[in-house]
């Protein structure tokens, strides 16, 4: 069974870059620098508290970049679907929410054109997180289940390890969006808070559509040099198709 995504994605839009940085001129500045080695960028929670969070996705449009709100919309479900509704006119293209059936149906219904992502289970956490959390579930079932119920209720994708999307593609096939992050192209530094981690060839060799890369590209000497590396180690995985 072929496991590699066949969505018809352009091949530099298929890494999505973690703009994990304190403030909104420091993500400009680092847009800026990054200039077209990157398409696609992730904005999430730290730059939301920062600032003007929804002039920056304008800012980032205005650029011709694609936007990936990763804010993790997880309340009750008709706050959950006003916030869906009012973020589908802001031009973002990716979306995450996290919970239950009855939330993820208030998202679909007001999603407009942006794209509904599923959180199934946090890279940063591992079996003994889980645990603690009281998900007594192998790690797999807790994401498959996930996964599942995300298809049925209609969302666009999930977000999901690599080391889970292989069995995601046998038992779902194409039909939703796998979004993977916790992509280290490099060994693993000692002070890394992400557990489950994969390579980026086998993120795309298990199936993964898209793929968020923060920390490797942002500490690295010259960002916009491995931010191409990343996009030559992607672009050799679908040269064949």
């Amino acid at each position: 069974m072929l496991l590699q995504s066949i969505k018809t994605i352009p091949v530099r839009e298929r890494l999505i870059m973690a703009l994990d940085v304190p403030s909104i001129p420091e993500a400009q500045a680092l847009v800026d620098e990054l200039g077209e080695s990157v398409v696609f960028y992730k904005v999430g929670m730290e730059l939301f508290m920062s600032g003007d969070y929804f002039g920056f996705i304008e800012w980032l449009k205005q650029h011709n970049k694609k936007v990936f709100v990763d804010l993790k919309f997880f309340d009750v479900p008709a706050t959950v679907g006003r916030a869906i509704k009012a973020l589908s006119n802001k031009g973002v293209d990716l979306a995450t929410i996290h919970g239950n059936d009855a939330i993820m149906e208030a998202a679909v219904k007001e999603k407009g054109d942006l794209k509904i992502l599923a959180v199934t289970a946090l890279t940063s956490l591992d079996r003994g997180d889980l645990d603690d959390l009281g998900f007594m579930c192998d790690v797999r079932e807790l994401v498959l289940s996930r996964a599942k119920r995300a298809l049925q209720i209609g969302c666009d994708g999930i977000v999901s390890s690599g080391l889970e999307v292989s069995m995601l593609r046998e038992e779902l096939g194409n039909k939703l969006l796998v979004i993977t992050p916790g992509i280290r192209p490099v060994d693993n530094r000692e002070d890394d808070d992400q557990k489950r981690v994969v390579s980026v060839e086998m993120a795309f060799q298990n199936g993964a559509d898209y793929i968020v890369v923060g920390r490797p590209i942002r500490d690295a000497d010259n960002r916009k040099e491995m931010a191409e590396k990343i996009q030559g180690q992607i672009l050799a995985q679908f040269t064949h198709l």
